[in-house]
């Protein structure tokens, strides 16, 4: 639409250019010596960018980020007009005062196909007009990503949907519309491949909730993502009759999942992905994801009620697996036994990460044994991984890559292994292991240089006025770093980053406050 009238523009714009180039701007000084050989007047100001069609000058600016494509835009009105043209992803900042500005917005940026519409949660967003201005504008939007549009309704997400039926891919997040709103995009957008979901507030809690989907979209979705939603089993339909799905995460999501994906199981076996994160599942649901022979990721993030029985089914069946997580969140519902079982029968497992799991060293061993192609490795938080099962991976692991150890019983003994096994290793990274010093990453360094090695021991640069005052002599005074501190962002919290910050300040004060007063007692004491 637009790169049509900016090509048909290229004739006159090049005549344009050579009419202005024909009158040098600027000489070259030629030398007097010279001049009786060559009377040629060099024209040290020729302007090759203006021979470029506009196609390669739209090529060129593809390859810049967005501040320098907004600088580029201000050289001339050529560059201004070819930049809006060949620009292909806006992001927008979605207020309500947006809205007038639409029509002159679009009409300079003609052939956007992926659009961000983001609004902060304190302001007001566009509605549904504006919504309908834009889809009419953009009919050949592929990607919508909509964030904090509280303003948007069931009516304008129809609008949209019939304007805009070669959609590929929609996220949308914290809106307020409902399931007749996402009703309509799956029932005109037949091309739609991706679907994400998070906090949609307008879907009815309980029986009462309506269900979505399938619609058209069903035969062409190939990824479904449903975050943080209180009635998530109500896409069960649109789930269910995604017969292509390829990839479903789940995360944080109300409700007994089991039943919906012995459903989902029996119905969609194509699926290769699958992440399931806090979420109401046991080894029913790993029962029913095994139908998927040919899964190859899975992820099992905070599901307590999982267990070695569903972890040996999905393992006994799916012999494809190439990528699995595991966080057993300090459970041990989770260890040698189901661990055993995927090495026995997935041997093309290249990657694996454990979080609050405890195997030993028998695992570990036939992990090491049975997937000659393990790459990437990481433990965390395992109470069972010392330096025994470290001087086994080095010993037994020849294919790995990368090892990430977090808050595991190793030592420098067991790092020192390192030095000669794992023969392919390029990156290893400790973090928080007490019993690792400094002096023990150092060696390591010293016998394999383009080994990179990692080493955060999570412990605080000692101060000299605290050491002077004896407070390290007592092992009941900790000071944690603020850097080290964990970090849980609140969701639904509406504090500002500035108050979290006076928080953080005000906790760091607190703590240092503790510490002289403790320093003052144990003093007064002694005197």
């Amino acid at each position: 639409m637009g790169q049509s009238a900016s090509a048909a523009a290229i004739p006159s714009r090049r005549e344009n250019n050579r009419s202005h180039r024909s009158k040098p701007k600027a000489t070259a000084l030629i030398s007097p010596m010279l001049a009786d050989e060559s009377d040629e007047v060099v024209d040290s100001a020729i302007d090759y960018i203006s021979d470029l069609p506009d196609e390669c000058l739209a090529c060129i600016f593809h390859s810049l980020g967005s501040g320098d494509r907004k600088k580029c835009s201000l050289v001339c009105r050529r560059w201004l007009t070819v930049e809006g043209q060949s620009r292909h992803r806006l992001s927008l900042n979605a207020v309500a005062d947006l809205q007038p500005i639409i029509p002159s917005l679009f009409s300079r940026f003609d052939a956007v196909t992926k659009l961000a519409l983001k609004c902060d949660r304190r302001s007001t967003s566009i509605g549904d007009e504006a919504l309908a201005l834009i889809s009419l504008r953009c009919r050949n939007l592929t990607r919508l990503k909509l964030r904090a549009c509280r303003e948007l309704t069931d009516a304008g997400m129809l609008v949209f949907a019939k304007n805009c039926k070669g959609l590929k891919k929609l996220s949308c997040g914290s809106c307020v519309f409902g399931a007749k709103g996402m009703n309509a995009v799956l029932d005109n957008c037949s091309a739609l491949e991706e679907l994400s979901v998070k906090r949609l507030r307008g879907i009815t809690e309980g029986s009462a909730a309506e269900p979505i989907g399938p619609g058209v979209a069903a035969s062409s979705l190939k990824t479904i993502c449903l975050k943080e939603l209180y009635n998530g089993q109500c896409f069960g339909p649109l789930i269910i009759g995604a017969k292509n799905l390829r990839t479903l995460k789940l995360f944080r999501c109300g409700g007994d999942w089991d039943k919906l994906l012995q459903v989902i199981a029996e119905r969609v076996t194509s699926m290769v992905e699958i992440h399931l994160e806090k979420l109401q599942v046991s080894d029913i649901a790993l029962a029913a994801i095994s139908n998927c022979s040919d899964l190859e990721i899975l992820h099992l993030v905070k599901t307590p009620d999982c267990t070695n029985v569903g972890l040996i089914s999905v393992s006994e069946r799916c012999k494809l697996l190439r990528k699995l997580h595991i966080d057993g969140w300090k459970s041990n519902r989770v260890g040698d036994e189901g661990l055993i079982s995927v090495a026995k029968s997935c041997p093309n497992l290249q990657e694996l990460v454990l979080i609050g799991v405890n195997p030993t060293k028998a695992s570990l061993e036939t992990l090491a044994t049975n997937c000659p192609n393990l790459e990437r490795l990481a433990l965390c938080g395992s109470d069972t991984v010392g330096d025994p099962e470290l001087l086994c991976i080095a010993a037994k692991c020849g294919a790995l890559k990368k090892l990430c150890i977090k808050s595991c019983p190793i030592s420098d003994v067991g790092l020192e292994a390192l030095a000669s096994g794992c023969p392919n290793m390029v990156k290893v990274k400790v973090k928080k292991c007490r019993l690792v010093t400094p002096e023990g990453a150092d060696s390591l360094r010293a016998r394999r240089p383009t080994l990179a090695v990692n080493l955060d021991t999570g412990e605080p640069p000692q101060d000299a006025s605290a050491s002077d005052g004896g407070a390290q002599d007592n092992p009941a005074v900790e000071i944690l770093p603020l850097a080290t501190q964990p970090a849980f962002p609140d969701i639904a919290s509406s504090s500002t980053g500035r108050s979290t910050s006076f928080k953080s300040r005000l906790g760091l004060l607190t703590g240092r406050s503790l510490v002289v007063c403790t320093l003052r007692r144990w003093a007064s004491r002694n005197s």
